[in-house]
């Protein structure tokens, strides 16, 4: 790490940070990725998960709460792809009024609408060859769905206002931190699309679900402002590294980053400590270690007890318990327990749990 603060995973010999390189704990774990950082075993899943569908051309959808990196992880999948010399085009779906966005996707001819004084191509046809991302897809409007929708099963479309059909060589990408399954029991996503777009799911996770990434990625983040901010911040205490790995960081990896700009550029140069750090964060008195989840066990016998049968026997109770808990709403449980809503039913099925009439 530049101007003295050193990368977790410098070598001892030159100091010098190899963070595209694999790291030291084996040859299949790196700790960055075409930019995306993270040495937690879920972000080395979906590490692997990307060198296994890049170049397979199938659509991808991106899960995850907002700030998680479905942009980053987008591009690495582009930047791994045989794709990867043509155009990487990205739009925000959400961001975008729905009176715009259909001409912003499609492009529109010369007097299609008031205002379209001059013909315009869209991100479809500029993307042609290479990758298009539609971010927040679950944002996006019925009618503009049936468009995406005909653009995913015959590679074609044609602009607003215009006759002539387009053919495009396009890789599709779709993100949205919305539960898009839920989205369709309720009638506001098109159940045909949702399966044109779930063909590789990538389940991003919280950051306070990875909390062993947050030395690493804070690292990252000050290197890479010393460089940009031309400051130097050498280093974070402990203490400081601590309140920032028990605060619950509910804008994940944007919201790591954000503040420790704000925290570079204000300190200038030196070490953040705890009072550098915003009021939100900082440690009210001694940290409390936190409490372990209450796992009820059985008393050991004489004989022993097989360890598979009471983890499955925990398993099959705490499913139990969060479906009475959620009224057996399936999508309710599946967040409770922070799995798949395919998951919880694979469970549900395996072991025979039904509700009480």
């Amino acid at each position: 790490m530049q101007n003295g603060a050193v990368c977790p995973n410098a070598g001892a010999e030159t100091g010098k940070c190899h963070c595209d390189d694999l790291a030291h704990g084996g040859p299949a774990e790196r700790i960055s990725f075409h930019g995306v950082v993270g040495k937690s075993r879920s972000m080395q899943n979906v590490f692997k998960l990307i060198e296994r569908v890049a170049d397979s051309d199938s659509t991808i959808l991106i899960n995850g709460e907002t700030g998680t990196g479905k942009g980053l992880v987008a591009k690495a999948i582009h930047a791994s792809s045989y794709r990867k010399d043509k155009p990487f085009v990205a739009i925000n779906c959400g961001a975008i009024p729905e009176n715009l966005l259909e001409s912003e996707l499609f492009g529109h001819v010369k007097g299609a609408f008031t205002g379209a004084t001059s013909a315009k191509v869209g991100k479809f046809e500029v993307a042609n060859g290479g990758t298009i991302f539609l971010d927040e897809i679950g944002d996006m409007s019925p009618d503009l769905q049936v468009k995406v929708l005909k653009v995913l099963e015959e590679r074609e479309f044609e602009p607003v206002g215009g006759c002539k059909t387009v053919k495009v060589d396009v890789r599709i990408i779709a993100a949205t931190h919305r539960d898009l399954e839920e989205a369709v029991q309720k009638n506001n996503f098109r159940e045909d699309l949702f399966y044109r777009l779930y063909v590789i799911p990538i389940q991003l996770p919280s950051l306070k679900d990875r909390q062993m990434d947050i030395p690493l990625l804070t690292n990252f983040f000050m290197s890479k402002l010393n460089r940009e901010k031309r400051t130097q911040v050498e280093n974070i205490t402990p203490r400081a590294m601590e309140a920032l790995m028990r605060h619950a960081w509910p804008g994940n990896v944007r919201e790591l980053a954000n503040m420790l700009e704000r925290l570079v550029v204000l300190k200038g140069e030196g070490t953040l400590d705890v009072e550098d750090l915003p009021t939100k964060i900082k440690p009210s008195g001694e940290f409390q270690p936190i409490p372990a989840m209450d796992m009820a066990m059985p008393d050991l016998c004489r004989e022993g007890i097989c360890l598979n049968t009471a983890v499955s026997e925990f398993e099959k109770n705490l499913i139990y318990q969060s479906l009475e808990q959620t009224d057996w709403v399936k999508n309710k449980a599946a967040k409770l327990l922070q799995v798949k809503r395919t998951t919880l039913v694979e469970k549900i099925k395996r072991y025979d749990l039904q509700k009480c009439a």
